[in-house]
């Protein structure tokens, strides 16, 4: 008799090789089924299993709807009939109800439960198209076999039709490819983020030709747009400045043992709402607080300025249709060169900006980014 080969020590594999199932205190035992055996059943079986929950009953027809999105070619009896032979081996119970339904007994062992259904599958398969580029290697690393058991799951499905092709994200700007990263580099980064450990490096700026030597306290990973920053100190600035670097400047990083050192109390989030990934303008920076919480006033024709009526600029924002069908944004925002792009994209739509320093930086000066 043939037994599951295993992906993790707990974790039987199911990529439909075995033709058994594994209870956690007995030998494998092979379940007899009139409408197939083998891997082809032990296959079904094991979708089966996946739809159950702890303290939730999930009805046979559910479940049978969930395997024919999975490709299984069966009948509703096929499901019954598999749940009865199930519960002779594994800690399920039903119900009395109608219709009858299934789940896992309060005292099954957790190792006994299968680990992915077609729901977690869907959102594995979302989880590694859409956020790879943010975890470290340390995590990918855990992942990748989930990865590969979800993209197996999903391979022969209907929910690859019904779901993932008709779901996307979009970015509101004009799309960029992103730029080259020296990938041990990157890694070496998110290595040292995830231990809090400093980091040596060679660092490109911006403005410059030639690389500088840093030494580096990381503290967090944000990506903004195709870009990806690291928020880092570095140990020869006795201010410890609070720096943003770019991951595709990186041209070498190695981890160094001593341990980061992270500013007293410093939160990403509070950091983040500060505005300060918007970057500063040159304009701005005789303002107060370097144009930190200014309220400002913005003047659109109607047809521009009605995304706004809908997606707020601030919590305190307030819109006014005028007499000559012209809108009045009013909001408290941070002024930033982001600001400033995102102004400049109205073009003609936007009629004025307040205050005059802002508006001066939409219509007249050059952005200057570092």
């Amino acid at each position: 008799m043939t037994t599951h080969r295993k992906t993790t020590d707990d974790q039987p594999d199911t990529d439909g090789q075995a033709s058994t199932l594994s209870t956690p205190d007995a030998e494998p035992v092979e379940i007899n089924n009139p409408n197939g055996h083998g891997a082809a059943t032990t296959a079904r079986q094991w979708q089966v299993l996946s739809q159950l929950q702890r303290n939730r009953w999930v009805g046979t027809t559910h479940i049978y709807d969930q395997l024919k999105l999975a490709g299984f070619k069966i009948s509703l009896r096929t499901v019954q009939r598999d749940l009865n032979a199930l519960s002779k081996r594994f800690p399920i119970e039903k119900n009395n109800a109608n219709p009858q339904g299934w789940r896992w007994r309060d005292d099954a062992p957790l190792q006994s439960l299968p680990h992915m259904n077609l729901s977690q599958a869907v959102a594995f398969n979302m989880v590694e198209a859409n956020l790879t580029q943010l975890l470290p290697p340390a995590i990918l690393d855990e992942l990748f076999p989930w990865f590969d058991l979800a993209r197996r799951q999903l391979k022969n499905s209907k929910v690859t039709h019904s779901w993932i092709d008709r779901v996307r994200i979009e970015p509101a700007t004009q799309p960029l490819i992103a730029p080259h990263i020296d990938l041990d580099s990157k890694d070496n980064i998110y290595h040292a983020l995830f231990y809090q450990l400093q980091i040596n490096a060679c660092y490109t700026r911006s403005n410059k030709s030639q690389a500088s030597e840093y030494t580096l306290n990381p503290i967090a990973i944000i990506q903004r747009g195709v870009i990806i920053y690291l928020l880092a100190t570095r140990t020869d600035d006795p201010e410890a400045i609070i720096r943003t670097f770019a991951l595709h400047r990186f041209d070498s990083v190695d981890i160094l043992e001593t341990a980061a050192q992270t500013p007293d109390g410093f939160h990403l989030d509070t950091y983040l709402d500060a505005g300060s990934m918007g970057f500063s303008h040159p304009l701005f920076g005789e303002l107060p607080s370097r144009g930190k919480n200014t309220a400002i006033e913005l003047q659109f024709t109607k047809r521009a300025g009605k995304s706004l009526t809908e997606s707020k600029l601030s919590d305190d924002q307030t819109v006014t249709l005028n007499d000559d069908d012209t809108l009045t944004v009013q909001a408290t925002v941070n002024l930033t060169s982001q600001l400033v792009w995102w102004l400049r994209g109205f073009g003609s739509g936007l009629l004025n900006a307040e205050p005059v320093l802002l508006c001066q930086a939409v219509l007249d000066k050059p952005t200057d980014v570092e």
